[in-house]
């Protein structure tokens, strides 16, 4: 269960990177539109937009990350973290569902449970 439990640590950082990936790609599209368009209130519009879209997709790919890096230490609040992540992910169909059923599988595992006491 240690190779599962890291691989699921990388896949964490990874979603969580095309996370910020997306949030970059978000505001960038959005604000370009405004500033393409060389209409005053679009620029505005969109700026505000791209800012709240791109900062909330930023937010929220953040857990991932520390998730991650986390699962990868075998810390205990990370196996928390990680699993609150995956049952929110099961909507995410078709990735997200995958990456949930996974992180669930492997972090309510029986035999998982030994790597993240000898933490303390």
């Amino acid at each position: 269960m240690d190779s599962h439990v890291k691989v699921l640590g990388w896949l964490w950082i990874i979603i969580g990177a095309l996370g910020l990936v997306g949030a970059l790609c978000a505001f960038v599209s959005i604000a370009g539109g405004g500033l393409i368009s060389g209409e005053q209130e679009a620029i505005i519009a969109t700026s505000i937009t791209a800012t709240v879209i791109g900062s909330l997709v930023f937010l929220l790919s953040i857990p991932n990350i520390i998730a991650g890096i986390g699962l990868l230490k075998f810390k205990a609040w990370a196996r928390i973290l990680a699993i609150i992540l995956g049952i929110l992910n099961l909507l995410a169909f078709p990735i997200g569902t995958a990456l949930g059923i996974y992180t669930l599988w492997a972090l309510l595992n029986k035999e998982t449970l030994p790597l993240f006491e000898s933490e303390a």
